[in-house]
């Protein structure tokens, strides 16, 4: 360190202020120097005085180039001032908060909420290694968790610190990370209660203290358990020393526990009400800090919030009430004042509060108020009771309650336990560890003190670790080992715990019967003062100690740790409260005669005091012998949670607080050198200096220091190398030592190295600059020459331009000036004239004007005094209105008040319900006979008002018209009168207007003489003018065509954004669409796991029924679901069966179904009205053909179709009656009676035939009309047209039916005398249509009165009803008023469920047959569209079988000549036939069995996808629906099967993908769709589907598509994911551009390539076999294109994720290196032809956040360039990346905290997500635009190796 001490050279100096402050050498150092000259950094000169005595130098600081490290073993320098240094540069420059030290993780409190912890952060851990990353406690989480499923061991992380550091929040969010990295093993969401556990023992065990708002005033531990999976199945709590004391005593400024202000808060609440709480400021127990509000925190919502996590853990409502009943009791009992009787007694007057907490604690008045000031003392022969004085009746109170609170402390851990624990076996473990830290204040106490010892014995684990770790690091690399000393606090531990130490004395003093503090001091200083070094006493002080720990000195004070040790409660006050009638009070109390674990609490509960109070005196004895002390049980637990932890391993986290007055990102160096001692992390530098802190792997070395090595040093072998190059630079081979992997240096070498290469890399830089600075100098000068001569010469130029210019000038200026003056004088004669003119016509005005507001003033006064008497009349006169009324309102409501009280008097008395029951029949009686008077009074009323109004009509019409007659006179005259006064008017004013015409004609004359003058003068302006004029028009036209095309470029850009919004919208609704499909695949999968789980679960043989695979909907693969519905739907029905509570609700619901199956008997005769209109139909069309025999032969097999129908449906009706009639009682309608079943299956199908046969018969009729057109002959046209039109018209079943009649009756006798009624037989034909219009006529007016009949029927039945139900109700009435009224309640009651049963009998398939009906519905929909097919096909047929129709004769006739018929190719149509038992094998040897490979390889692409389509085409060919069903749905199935058995396989899910894709293109270019059909060929259009319509089935493929695509992303994102960091960012392609820094214990992965790292070209390659392998499969360039843009999106998340998280990739090489990498991949693009697919634009994010680490950032240029250039950035990221900035070399400048306010300040008002990382899972969301075939479907060949032999094509 001597040759280092030079000038220039950087120290450490003490400091009182700053602790450490940094000088500068200004004078090299010699031996035997006693100062040393330095310069602070603020300019002052200094001298150093050494230390006479060991002569020891200043520290050194270690290079810029390693401040602000992520490890602070990383540093050259390792001492104090450079760890808290560095941390204060991390924490105030670059707001990170969190710093490795070895193996501690520190955690500085920012007392900001900081966006670090969401998922996303969470998922970028998840999976890394420990250096990768930049420190955060979800790495320790990560490496905990990584660990225990590595090496099969028990882990735990220990968070240690003071109060307000951070701990709570730290193990806080270790847990959220274990919830949210492994999940749960079951569906119990086990992660969610382990997190519900914490605001629960916040609210119980957190307060505010002056130093922390949330401090936990208990130590916990919190073992979660993991299975053999490494998931979650439960958790389990150990809680220490908690502060009972919080509850009864709070300083200032500190506050009780939360969950006591949460109550107060609350107490508004209805619930609450009963608690009888208010403010927090009236209880004695929660007022004395003076700060009941905690800034930002809502008592009232948290208190929500811990009912909510009480209710998840299982805790209901009943118990919670209970626990704030129980928490209320101890606020009321604070509350009891305790008053002096006497010297020696206390008396507690009458208290509201001891009342209420008597009431709450369900305990007597008396005894309690007894106990409290009295106690009971025994001695051998008998017991007598002592009054207390008020002091210690006090204290004794506070002891009920602060042993009150402990006791619901435990009972509410021991529940959050048992709510925590599972029947699943435990596997492994983390355990996190939130236990305070060292703690020193002005007044020391027994908490202190176990406090401390706590951390004594945590420190000597950590030391023993730490030692242990670089023990095993020495041996790994066989490195000499010597042995390093450190600090051992075994002898403070003996000192507190041996036999005979401190807590040894202090069980012996609290034996004793008058054993004190002061007593137990004097044995401390006998024992201790001269036999221990670390035990000191106080010089002022007789009642205190001292004791040296390994933080610091703590001096304790002795007074009230006998009584803390002993924690004593008075046993009477407990026997009062075992006696409550209240259970959970009875419940807390249950476990004091149970003997006290080690721990001092029960099995698994964490609760640490357990005292035992038995009023036995045979138990008394024992228990005072068993009884343990405080201390004692707190050493036991602190020894089994030693045992723990050193069966784990640890994981350390250590929290700082940065300050005292809670202020954001303020760094008190005081405060944290303080408890960096305190907490270990400055004995671990100090283990890690004593050895070799300063580890490099000789690539790493190599790579860094190549520019201090010679071309001649370089070897083949770099670890030779650099032992070569290393004894060159370093003498002193005791400075480094040379391992396997690494090599190890001391403290120091590292920053001597660093020092070389800079002074290497300056020099080299001085020449660069020399000869560049020359070459710049040289051709600077050159240009300023030859500017010069050219200045000179434009100079000299313009010089003489401007003097001729000059005289130019001053000659127009003269004539100018002429004549300018004589424009001026005459200008200004003109304006003298005109003012003089002026002046006197305002003046005039003026005084006309004042005379004319004078009188008005004068008539507006008058008018307003007017208004204002009025008004005040009327003001008086309301006043007394209102007065009145309200004198009579009050006498109104005395009276009423009166009367009120009367009536309230009469009504209470039994005499009075015995009058009003006494004539209620008589009552009933008089008021039905009444009803029936007033009805027949209504209806005379109502005769005699039809008469009034009909005359009323007449008159008002009458008087109505009169009415307009005198109004139309009226008008008239007053038209007159008003003609006449106008001409009047007129008349007069045309007088005045002569007059006053007259004189203005003179004035006028005058005033034309001056005007013409004027005019002259003002033509000539004019024109001047309108040059002006002329010029303003030319720029105004110019401006408006600027403004015109920059509307119309705004438009255009408007309409621009507006595409692009409506583009945005249409792809998020596609990703949410398409996300819910993938949510759909996951519980589809899930659903998939659980039933083969049953299925393992359940042995035996399930047969399934045969017509299964036949009778699946179009979404098969969905019915899983609703069979676990029905499964699910029966088992409600049997429990609903089962539970009487649910009676009523079935009795309703049987009376919903009883009215259902009521309107199905309607529409049941409404199809038989239906199916008689069939029969009648039927007949018409058997007449019809009779009649038709030559010319509709090909209707014979429709019309014996029919006729079989027609049998059917009459079978099915007779059977349907017979169900009905035999079954009528009231089991009918019962779901599953055989009635039931027959008539819902007939119903079914008569819905289906009829609307069948209706389409037929509409079929039918055109075929009709058509056949008319084709007859031939006059005679026969004329009739059959007729009929034909009128059976097409007729629609009505009986209109057919006289149709019919008429026909027949025509066919029989019209017939023969058809000519001679007329030639054509129109008289006939006149005659038979009046015959048919009367009968249709008659037709409709019986029906109308059939109808008319059922109507009045059906009223009349009602009517019947009612009054049955009236009489009903009377007798019930009558019989109720005679029984008692408990007995009349219980008949009513029975009446009414009676009536319920009977009501709802018919009600109980409501639901099943509206489900039926639907499914109906779908299916004649259905059958419709078919029928639409078939008589398409019908029309065909009969065309080509009118068109090929000949004789049979004929054909005999002609004669056979013997003819050569040459052999013909076959035609084949594309099709494939198959059997349907071969529809199995079919699939399985197209699709499951099928090896994408050698299909890809050797095969057309998509053959699969053509081959099941030549199939399908088949099946539509044949009209075979269910073939067509099964093999799509079949298809779809085995499709799903194949990917979840290899969906980790890239080549078949990209294999399927293309053949889905090109099934569904088959699918829409042959559906016969015109939009689908312009690229077809004519052969391709015959190829078309004809019968069936697949739409509906395009969809569910199209979403199988989606599935398969997402599922081919999260293949390639899962391949592409380990190499994206290693290849983007830590590979180095350009090798030498970036130096590896130095780093600490924590190695990153290394940026050399070795044989296992991956590259840049292994992600091009990765890139390149993923475009070829989809390239072979025939997948669909946009479809391509689309995964390449999914593809380059995830490399760029995921490399600027890792980059924003990573300290050490944040400098400008590294940016260097990230562009270069991402032009390969741009280049990757421009050779697949790939650049316009968007991919680039997916990268714009890291490109921007790599031009930000290169472009400049001091000044406010950069700030706005770096703005506007980084858009794809959000300013969080941006923020951060300026942040992690970290110069690589010394020339490289840090970003200043100035530089980022000033970015923050100019990016403020972007409207932005706050989220830092980008979405790794995000999927953008997938189109697959048409992509039709041009592969002919007939030539296609199958290849034998498919194996589908079976197939025929056709």
């Amino acid at each position: 360190m001597k040759n280092r001490m030079t000038w220039c050279a950087r120290v450490w100096i003490p400091d009182a202020e700053e602790v450490w402050k940094s000088a500068e050498l200004t004078k090299d150092y010699k031996n035997g120097d006693a100062s040393l000259q330095l310069m602070l950094e603020d300019g002052k000169s200094i001298e150093h005085t050494l230390d006479p005595k060991t002569k020891n130098l200043p520290y050194l600081r270690n290079p810029d180039i390693l401040v602000g490290e992520n490890d602070l073993t990383a540093l050259s320098y390792l001492h104090e001032p450079a760890v808290l240094h560095n941390l204060k540069v991390r924490f105030v420059d670059s707001k990170l908060i969190y710093t490795y030290c070895g193996i501690v993780l520190v955690a500085i409190n920012p007392y900001e909420t900081l966006p670090i912890y969401g998922s996303d952060i969470i998922n970028a851990y998840s999976g890394q290694n420990m250096g990768d990353m930049d420190p955060h406690i979800f790495a320790v989480a990560e490496e905990a968790y990584k660990q225990m499923a590595r090496d099969e061991r028990n882990q735990s992380i220990i968070v240690s610190g003071e109060s307000g550091a951070g701990k709570t929040v730290s193990a806080k969010y270790a847990m959220r990370y274990f919830a949210t990295v492994s999940g749960s093993a079951s569906e119990a969401n086990v992660e969610e209660k382990v997190l519900a556990s914490n605001p629960i023992m916040e609210a119980i065990g957190n307060a505010k203290t002056t130093r922390n708002d949330n401090s936990s005033r208990f130590g916990k531990y919190i073992e979660i358990g993991f299975d053999n999976r490494y998931r979650i199945i439960g958790a389990n709590m150990r809680t220490y020393l908690l502060e009972k004391s919080r509850v009864v005593f709070q300083a200032d400024e500190e506050r009780n526990y939360h969950i006591f202000y949460q109550l107060c808060a609350s107490a508004h609440l209805p619930e609450l009400k009963n608690l009888k709480l208010s403010s927090a400021n009236d209880f004695l127990y929660t007022r004395q800090g003076r700060s009941p509000v905690i800034v930002g925190v809502d008592d009232t919502k948290e208190l929500c919030t811990t009912r909510n996590a009480f209710t998840l853990l299982g805790i209901n409502e009943s118990y919670q009430m209970g626990l704030f009943q129980v928490l209320a009791a101890i606020l009321h009992l604070g509350n009891v004042e305790i008053k002096d009787r006497d010297s020696d007694s206390s008396v507690i007057p009458n208290n509201r509060h001891l009342t209420a907490f008597c009431e709450l604690v369900g305990v007597t008045y008396q005894d309690m108020s007894q106990w409290l000031c009295h106690r009971k003392l025994k001695t051998a022969t008998e017991t007598y009771v002592k009054t207390l004085p008020r002091l210690q009746a006090t204290n004794a109170r506070d002891a009920l309650s602060k042993h009150i609170y402990a006791k619901l402390f435990n009972w509410i851990v021991e529940h959050v336990n048992k709510a925590l624990i599972t029947n699943v076996k435990q596997h492994s473990f983390i355990g996190v560890l939130d236990i305070y830290g060292f703690e020193t204040f002005e007044i020391n106490s027994f908490e202190q003190f176990c406090i401390n010892y706590a951390n004594e014995k945590l420190q000597q684990q950590f030391n023993m670790h730490v030692f242990k770790l670089e023990q095993e690091e020495y041996m790994k690399e066989q490195i000499p080992w010597t042995l390093i000393d450190f600090y051992d606090n075994q002898p403070c531990i003996n000192l507190i715990e041996a036999k005979m130490g401190i807590l040894d004395l202090l069980d012996e003093e609290c034996k004793m019967p008058k054993g004190s503090d002061d007593s137990w001091a004097q044995k401390l200083y006998n024992t201790h003062l001269k036999t221990c070094s670390l035990f000191e006493k106080p010089r002022m002080s007789n009642r205190a100690f001292i004791i040296q720990h390994f933080a610091d000195k703590v001096e304790y004070q002795c007074e009230g740790f006998l009584a803390k040790n002993k924690d004593t409660v008075n046993e009477e006050q407990i026997n009062v409260l075992k006696a409550s009638k209240f259970n959970l009070l009875v419940e807390l109390f249950h476990d004091e005669d149970k003997a006290t674990s080690p721990t001092g609490q029960v099995q698994g509960t964490g609760g640490r005091t357990r005292l035992s109070i038995k009023p036995d005196k045979s138990r008394e004895k024992s228990s005072k012998e068993h009884k343990k002390t405080v201390g004692c049980q707190f050493r036991n637990s602190l020894q089994m949670l030693m045992e723990t932890l050193n069966a784990t391993t640890p994981h350390y986290v250590r929290c700082i607080k940065p300050n005292d007055f809670k202020m954001a990102f303020t760094f008190d160096p005081k405060r944290a050198v303080q408890q960096l001692r305190a907490c270990g992390v400055l004995e671990t530098i100090r283990i890690s200096a004593a050895g070799f802190p300063s580890r490099w792997t000789y690539q790493e070395f190599f790579s860094r220091y190549r520019v201090l090595m010679k071309q001649k040093d370089v070897l083949p072998d770099k670890k030779l190398t650099c032992r070569n190059v290393l004894e060159k630079l370093v003498q002193d081979q005791d400075k480094y030592q040379f391992g396997k992997t690494k090599i190890f240096f001391r403290a120091g070498q590292v920053a001597y190295l660093e020092k070389l290469r800079a002074d290497k890399l300056r020099a080299a830089c001085i020449r660069i600059q020399k000869t560049i600075r020359c070459w710049l100098a040289r051709k600077k000068y050159l240009r300023k020459r030859s500017s010069a001569i050219t200045i000179q010469r434009f100079t000299r130029g313009y010089q003489a331009r401007c003097l001729v210019k000059f005289m130019r000038r001053t000659q127009a200026a003269t004539v100018i000036q002429k004549y300018r003056r004589m424009y001026v004088e005459k200008k200004r004669y003109r304006q003298k004239q005109a003012a003089a003119l002026a002046m006197q016509t305002i003046l005039r005005a003026y005084i006309a004007r004042q005379k004319y507001q004078s009188l008005l003033r004068e008539h507006k006064v008058v008018i307003i005094q007017k208004r204002v008497r009025g008004w005040l009349a009327r003001c008086w006169y309301k006043r007394s209105l209102i007065a009145i009324v309200y004198l009579q309102c009050c006498i109104r409501r005395m009276r009423a008040r009166r009367e009120l009280k009367k009536l309230k008097i009469e009504a209470r008395s039994v005499e009075h319900f015995k009058k009003l029951n006494k004539g209620m029949e008589n009552k009933i009686m008089q008021l039905q006979r009444r009803i029936d008077e007033q009805t027949r009074e209504n209806k005379s009323v109502n005769e005699k008002l039809v008469g009034l109004e009909s005359s009323y009509t007449v008159e008002s019409e009458r008087l109505r018209g009169e009415l307009n007659r005198l109004r139309g006179v009226e008008e008239q005259a007053k038209n007159k009168t008003n003609q006449v006064t106008s001409l009047l008017e007129e008349l007069e004013k045309l007088k005045k207007e002569l007059s006053v015409t007259q004189q203005e004609k003179k004035t006028i004359e005058d005033w034309a003489h001056n005007y013409r003058d004027e005019m002259e003068k003002m033509v000539s302006e004019l024109k001047e003018q309108n040059g002006t004029l002329k010029k303003d028009k030319d720029d105004l036209n110019r401006l408006i065509q600027e403004q015109s095309q920059q509307m119309t470029e705004k438009m255009a850009r408007a309409i621009v954004q507006e595409t692009q919004q409506l583009e945005t919208d249409l792809n998020e609704e596609r990703s949410r669409y398409q996300n819910l499909l993938t949510e759909h695949l996951r519980l589809e999968e899930k659903y998939d796991d659980l039933k083969e789980a049953m299925n393992v679960s359940k042995p035996g043989h399930r047969r399934t029924d045969s017509t299964h695979s036949s009778n699946e909907s179009e979404y098969t693969y969905n019915s899983e679901y609703a069979e676990l519905e029905e499964g699910s739907r029966a088992a409600e029905d049997v429990t609903r069966g089962i539970d009487t509570s649910l009676t009523l609700k079935l009795q309703k619901r049987l009376t919903e179904l009883e009215q259902e199956k009521q309107s199905l008997r309607n529409e049941l005769e409404n199809k038989e009205e239906q199916f008689q209109r069939a029969t009648y139909v039927i007949t018409i069309i058997h007449a019809i053909n009779t009649y038709f025999p030559p010319t509709l032969n090909y209707f014979t097999p429709q019309r014996q179709e029919l006729e079989s129908e027609n049998k059917k449906l009459k079978h099915n009706l007779v059977e349907m009656r017979q169900s009905l009639l035999g079954n009528a009682g009231a089991s009918s309608g019962a779901p599953g009676s055989p009635a039931y079943k027959v008539l819902l299956e007939q119903l079914n199908s008569a819905c289906e035939e009829l609307d069948v046969r209706k389409e037929e018969v509409l079929i039918l009729r055109s075929q009709l009309v058509s056949q008319k057109e084709a007859m031939h002959h006059k005679e026969t046209m004329t009739e059959p047209s007729v009929y034909a039109e009128d059976v097409s018209k007729l629609k009505d079943a009986d209109e057919l039916k006289q149709a019919c009649i008429g026909l027949k009756d025509t066919n029989r006798s019209a017939a023969p005398d058809f000519h001679k009624l007329n030639e054509d037989g129109e008289l006939w034909l006149v005659n038979q249509g009046l015959k048919e219009t009367i009968r249709l006529l008659e037709h409709q007016l019986q029906t109308q009165r059939r109808t008319y009949d059922n109507e009045v029927e059906a009223l009349r039945g009602e009517l019947q009803n009612v009054k049955e139900e009236n009489n009903r109700q009377q007798q019930l009435l009558a019989q109720n008023l005679q029984l008692p009224p408990e007995a009349r309640i219980e008949a009513s009651l029975q009446h009414e469920i009676t009536r319920l049963t009977n009501e709802n009998l018919v009600r109980c398939s409501t639901h099943d047959l509206m489900e039926q009906l639907e499914k109906q519905d779908r299916t004649i929909r259905k059958l419709k569209k078919q029928l639409k097919v078939y008589s398409k096909r019908i029309g065909e047929m009969g065309a080509g079988q009118t068109e090929g129709q000949t004789s049979p004769g004929q054909m005999v006739d002609e004669p056979i000549h013997p003819v050569n018929i040459p052999r013909r190719e076959k035609d084949f149509q594309g099709m494939l036939e198959y059997k349907k038992e071969d529809e199995l094998k079919l699939v399985k040897n197209l699709i499951l069995e099928l090896k994408p490979r050698g299909v890809a390889v050797n095969l057309i692409p998509g053959l699969p996808a053509y081959i099941l389509f030549m199939c399908l085409r088949h099946a539509d060919y044949v009209n075979d629906d269910q073939k067509v069903r099964t093999l799509l749905t079949s298809t779809i199935n085995s499709i799903k099967k194949i990917l979840k058995k290899r969906g980790d396989d890239f080549e078949t899910v990209s294999f399927w993908l293309a053949n889905t894709c090109r099934f569904l293109h088959c699918l829409k270019q042959y559906s016969g769709d015109e939009a689908f059909m312009k690229h077809n060929t004519s052969r391709q259009n015959e190829h078309c589907l004809s019968n069936f319509d697949l739409a509906e089935y395009r969809q569910v493929i199209s979403d199988l598509a989606i599935q398969i695509y997402q599922q081919l992303i999260k293949c390639m994102e899962n391949i592409l994911q380990p190499m994206i960091v290693s290849g983007m960012l830590e590979h180095e392609t350009i090798q030498g551009v970036s130096g590896v820094k130095p780093t600490g214990l924590r190695k990153r992965t290394s940026s050399i390539a070795d044989e296992g790292t991956y590259t840049l070209d292994s992600i091009l390659r990765q890139l390149s076999a993923f475009h070829s392998t989809m390239c072979q499969h025939g997948t669909d360039p946009e479809l391509i294109k689309q995964v390449v843009k999914q593809q380059f999106y995830i490399i760029g998340a995921v490399t600027l994720n890792n980059l924003l998280l990573r300290k050490d990739m944040c400098s400008w090489s590294k940016g260097m290196q990230i562009r270069y990498n991402v032009s390969q991949l741009e280049e990757w693009l421009r050779d697949k032809g790939l650049m316009v697919c968007g991919a680039k634009e997916t990268l714009e994010p890291l490109i921007q956040a790599a031009q930000l680490l290169q472009v400049k950032k001091k000044t406010d240029e950069d700030a706005e360039a770096i703005c506007s250039m980084c858009l794809a950035l959000t300013t969080a990221q941006i923020v951060k990346v300026l942040n992690l900035y970290t110069p690589v070399n010394e020339f490289e400048e840090r970003v200043s905290v100035a530089f980022i306010r000033t970015i923050q300040t100019r990016l403020r008002d972007r409207c932005e997500s706050p989220q830092l990382l980008m979405d790794t899972k995000m999927i953008y969301p997938v189109t697959f635009p048409f992509s039709p075939s041009s592969l002919a479907l007939e030539t296609i060949q199958i290849p034998s190796s498919l194996n589908l032999a079976f197939l025929t094509r056709v």
